[in-house]
């Protein structure tokens, strides 16, 4: 039996995932992702899809990240009326996200006279058409197909999709966790697959500071109140936020650090953050154990949650040392671009990036050494301290992936590995490295390709 691949997104560029696996008689897509960062991404993601949504069976999301989710209510205002599944987190978080996007794209599109990319109705009809799954459990669709998810070790709920038809497997990772994390168990690592289609987002680069990303974090800490400065840290609202407070948490409450108040400037953050309070099943066993003791991780002395405007405004009112954490974690938008026109000027701030800075956004800019950005047409001059902690990164790195296909394909070699979710360099060291050191058959599909598989 044959059936296609479309990779209709997340090829060439870390964003934008949205994959069809087809087999003629069942058409059902792998995430649907907004493109991020790119001076165009609001063109391509106004775009319509190359496919017929309504023609769709159903759609499995691997994780709630924007990039993965941030089309499905334009998915569903073009037709798509089947059904949609992931696990329980994924499916609470993905709607604080909808909620959060859309109040972004309605003041956008009144800013710039134009219409949003979706509406309340469409996030609404999405949820209404939305499933959940637990790990483990199989679905079973038409043309004798199965799926399972299982655990990607990546986010609150992330999950890699497997699909199962006349014992022949096709697997989609979505993004794989990097190990360790604050919060996240390890990945499961999929085996027996025939084709495997994986994230390369760090597929040329290592993680050299995972060990070291704690003392780091108390590093830059301690130099703050040193200084008597602030330390702004532009995170992902989404696992980051939390990993981040969990680790300071756990430094305040051990006296590595002084006291120093810390704001978590993102209403999105504080939602979500009470979704990980609410879902604690979902964390690896020594957190789990850790609350079980009484500690309310994502609690401590000195910490805020600044919900409305008034209170964010209030911030830079504060002269004594202070952390603030605020999105969008590539500065692309949010709240964090109000403090870094507040503080990048100064001496004594210090700028820390902990993910992803895609090309082309506010976090790459400062993260590749510019001296002056614009931020929301205002010219900002950088004196701040621009630091990197690549250690709180949720993907896996090079050598992680490789390990990955390395123990998934010890035991049967599969016939196909596609790379994709990187950017391109990324993508093609890794695809290289699998090749040579594994000997496996390795490509990057084109953007757009529909590749025949024996499924």
């Amino acid at each position: 039996m044959s059936a296609t691949i479309g990779f209709y997104g997340g090829v060439g560029s870390v964003t934008g995932a949205n994959f069809m696996l087809d087999t003629g008689k069942l058409a059902v897509l792998v995430d649907c992702g907004l493109v991020q960062g790119d001076n165009f991404a609001q063109e391509i993601n106004e775009k319509p899809f190359v496919y017929n949504p309504a023609q769709i069976d159903a759609l499995f999301v691997t994780h709630a990240h924007a990039d993965h989710i941030g089309r499905i209510p334009k998915l569903v205002k073009d037709g798509f009326q089947g059904a949609i599944y992931s696990t329980t987190p994924t499916r609470l978080l993905a709607r604080v996200m909808f909620d959060d996007a859309l109040k972004i794209m309605e003041f956008e599109a009144e800013r710039d006279k134009r219409e949003p990319l979706y509406s309340q109705i469409d996030i609404d009809q999405a949820l209404s058409l939305w499933k959940t799954i637990e790990y483990h459990e199989t679905v079973h669709l038409a043309d004798s197909v199965d799926v399972e998810l299982t655990d990607a070790g990546h986010i609150l709920g992330s999950a890699m999709v497997h699909f199962n038809r006349a014992g022949k497997s096709v697997v989609f990772t979505g993004d794989v966790g990097n190990v360790p994390q604050p919060l996240m168990g390890e990945p499961e690592v999929p085996t027996g697959y025939d084709y495997l289609i994986m994230e390369s987002v760090y597929g040329d680069r290592v993680h050299e500071e995972v060990a070291e990303r704690t003392a780091l974090l108390q590093h830059h800490i301690r130099e703050t109140v040193r200084n008597r400065g602030t330390l702004i840290i532009p995170a992902f609202s989404l696992e980051r936020t939390q990993g981040i407070l969990f680790e300071i948490n756990n430094l305040i409450e051990t006296k590595s650090v002084p006291f120093i108040k810390t704001y978590l400037d993102s209403p999105l953050a504080i939602k979500v953050t009470d979704i990980y309070r609410d879902s604690t099943k979902y964390l690896k066993p020594e957190v789990q154990e850790q609350i079980k003791n009484g500690d309310d991780i994502f609690l401590f002395a000195g910490l805020s949650f600044t919900e409305t405007m008034k209170e964010s405004s209030m911030i830079a009112r504060d002269n004594s040392p202070k952390i603030i954490i605020a999105g969008s974690g590539m500065s692309h938008g949010g709240r964090i671009r109000q403090h870094e026109k507040q503080y990048l000027d100064d001496a004594n701030t210090t700028l820390l990036l902990v993910g992803y800075q895609t090309v082309g956004s506010v976090g790459r800019l400062l993260q590749d050494g510019a001296k002056q950005i614009w931020i929301d047409r205002m010219e900002v001059k950088v004196k701040a301290q621009v630091e990197t902690i690549r250690g709180f990164s949720g993907h896996a790195d090079r050598d992680q992936l490789v390990a990955l296909v390395h123990k998934g394909t010890e035991a049967k070699p599969p016939k196909q590995i596609f790379v994709t979710m990187g950017e391109e360099r990324s993508s093609l060291f890794l695809t290289q490295r699998l090749r040579d050191y594994l000997g496996v058959n390795a490509m990057v599909p084109e953007p757009n390709a529909e590749v025949e598989i024996d499924f």
